[in-house]
């Protein structure tokens, strides 16, 4: 290297005259035959028996219902206003709030509208629906 060049600029044929020592690449030791197979009863027993005995006891529970999927709504949605109005989407807080006649009801996001919303509940004693 000359006594006026910097150490990491030498030229390209410098460069290729010194061959670097590449690592060897690792090895991975293969597992016996009888111990992957072992994995996979294993694998089929703790993860896919479980998940198929479910699946049908879900099954078996949908045939003997008859009529909607969903329960019934408890006695505490229909009574809280919280929760009804919690339940509604923004369109129907918005067709709600335009039925009651609250004024800038379309600026307000879905927590000023519901804020809103119960208060006019509780001033006025009646139920959201």
């Amino acid at each position: 290297m000359p006594s006026g060049a910097l150490p990491g600029s030498e030229s390209p044929d410098q460069a290729m005259e010194r061959p670097e020592a590449l690592p060897e690449p690792r090895r991975l030791h293969p597992l016996p035959r009888g111990l992957v197979e072992l994995y996979g009863l294993l694998a089929v027993l703790f993860v896919l028996v479980p998940e198929w005995m479910a699946g049908g006891a879900l099954a078996g529970l949908r045939e003997g219902r008859v009529g909607s999927e969903l329960p019934v709504a408890s006695g505490a949605w229909r009574r809280i206003p919280e929760l009804r109005l919690a339940s509604m989407t923004l369109a129907e807080l918005r067709q709600l709030a335009g039925a009651w006649q609250l004024r800038g009801y379309g600026r307000l996001d879905r927590e000023q509208l519901t804020a809103r919303l119960l208060r006019r509940i509780q001033a006025r004693g009646r139920k959201p629906l």
